[in-house]
């Protein structure tokens, strides 16, 4: 069995989110989650994902402190599975890339599903990148400074 290398003691903030999040189906189920998914049946057929896998991702992310495990908020003995404020946190992160693959994944005029200001009813303009006083940054108006710590 391959072992899975780690990344959350990594210098590097994405490295540690991707460890964080683990993999597709994570990304999907917090997907799912904002759309209002909260039972393993829910997520499951949402997903059609194996049920063995669907456990382990869900275990992963409340471990994680993305999900938290709570009673059924109908009374019955199920578990559901909400957001926590470190879950909601990844909403820029899922806007962008559904917006990431709205652009770059569908033909024009291909029928797709649309995330909606729920007030308004109107799409959601792109996400941008701003400074710190306001303006739009492209990849070259940026850079990584690595902090020492010695």
């Amino acid at each position: 069995m391959v072992t899975r290398t780690r990344f959350d003691d990594s210098e590097c903030p994405v490295a540690r989110s991707v460890d964080a999040i683990g993999d597709w189906w994570s990304l999907l189920i917090v997907r799912d989650a904002f759309d209002g998914s909260r039972r393993f049946g829910e997520f499951q057929r949402s997903l059609g994902v194996a049920k063995n896998i669907l456990t382990a991702r869900l275990r992963t992310l409340v471990a994680g402190g993305v999900l938290e495990s709570v009673p059924a908020s109908d009374g019955s003995a199920y578990r559901e599975y909400v957001l926590t404020p470190k879950g909601k946190a990844l909403f820029p992160v899922i806007v962008a890339l559904r917006q990431w693959g709205e652009q770059n994944f569908f033909a024009p005029g291909e029928p797709h599903s649309q995330l909606v200001d729920r007030q308004q009813g109107h799409r959601l303009r792109a996400l941008e990148v701003l400074s710190a006083d306001g303006r739009r940054l492209n990849p070259d108006d940026t850079t990584v400074h690595k902090i020492s710590t010695q």
